[in-house]
């Protein structure tokens, strides 16, 4: 591989320079992804591979960042699973039925991923024909908890009311719909690293939404569950979640080798925190990149310098935010060339 720095600050291996990419980093800020989307959308943009792979490699082409991930969506398994989903992304996801009873949660299946998500291969396959070893390709999945949480509210939420009603007064049903969910993620990213990412992130999004204990009790397991059954041997593995802080040391016994960290976080405390045997990741604020190419590159230098210089990967907090003008977000992707070790 010609640019394997994210692969190896990732395991913990010594690199030149830190790496950087950009969750969200293929989406709305680019004009590129806009022309694309203009003629399509989003759902069949996920699942039309020449789409999904042209959108994939446009930050790559147009900013250098040091990896692609793939072009999904965390919630292209549950429609697998048989609920119906609809993305758009100016209204966020809608899913039309809601689970709120055992019955729903005993009919939902735990889908082949070749069968019902072939479309999502195909993407990698072409990806890493594309990419020809230039960079390290990113495959993700959403964690149980939070897919349970769009589930069960029937999208996105201020409170989390629904999910969290289930939760507390029918653990029995909440805890079947996370096991369910858990195996079909387990097969969903073995069948991604077995089609050739080499890199893994799963997003527990909203899990920091949770206490410390409902974490232990309710996200935690779940996300160990399928850190202990993919393929960690093909491929180093990430986790994010965000509002992490109130539990971080709990996030950093999940099993993955790298936490992802929102901006609410200092990067050296978190260092602290969870000691030296895992690679951070992030964490600036998205909405500094809206700012001026002056100060993100003084914010992140200031990041990569309490990043130590290893076992750091340089990324936003969460995932770029879509006015973000595509001159910002190239001076965050240069800052980290430029920065000596």
């Amino acid at each position: 591989m010609k640019n394997d720095l994210l692969l190896r600050a990732a395991r913990g291996e010594s690199v030149e320079r830190t790496p950087v990419w950009m969750m969200r980093q293929a989406g709305r800020y680019l004009p590129e992804y806009r022309a694309v989307r203009a003629n399509t959308d989003f759902l069949t943009l996920c699942k039309t591979p020449e789409l999904a792979v042209e959108v994939s490699m446009q930050p790559y082409r147009i900013l250098g960042v040091d990896a692609v991930i793939m072009f999904s969506d965390i919630l292209i398994p549950v429609e697998a699973m048989g609920q119906e989903v609809k993305l758009t992304e100016q209204k966020g996801p809608e899913l039309p039925s809601p689970i709120r009873s055992r019955d729903q949660v005993d009919r939902l299946a735990v889908p082949d991923p070749i069968e019902k998500t072939g479309f999502v291969m195909k993407i990698i396959q072409t990806l890493r024909r594309e990419l020809d070893g230039a960079v390290p390709l990113i495959g993700f999945a959403g964690a149980p908890w939070t897919l349970a949480a769009y589930m069960i509210e029937g999208g996105g939420s201020r409170n989390y009311a629904h999910v969290k009603r289930m939760m507390y007064s029918d653990p029995l049903t909440f805890h079947a719909l996370l096991d369910k969910i858990s195996d079909t993620i387990i097969l969903y990213l073995n069948a991604q690293i077995e089609a050739g990412v080499q890199l893994v992130q799963l997003f527990d999004s909203w899990a920091g939404e949770l206490s410390p204990d409902d974490y232990s009790q309710f996200a935690l397991p779940y996300e160990r569950k399928i850190f202990e059954a993919i393929n960690r041997n093909a491929v180093p593995t990430i986790i994010y979640i965000n509002g992490s802080g109130i539990f971080l040391e709990h996030m950093a016994t999940c099993g993955a080798e790298v936490l992802s960290i929102d901006w609410r976080v200092n990067l050296s405390d978190a260092r602290r925190r969870v000691g030296p045997q895992l690679t951070l990741q992030g964490n600036l604020d998205p909405c500094v990149l809206l700012s001026t190419p002056e100060i993100i590159s003084e914010r992140a230098r200031e990041l990569i310098r309490m990043g130590g210089g290893q076992r750091h990967i340089l990324n936003l907090g969460h995932g770029i935010l879509p006015m973000t003008p595509v001159e910002n977000a190239r001076a965050f992707v240069e800052a980290a060339k430029e920065a000596v070790q």
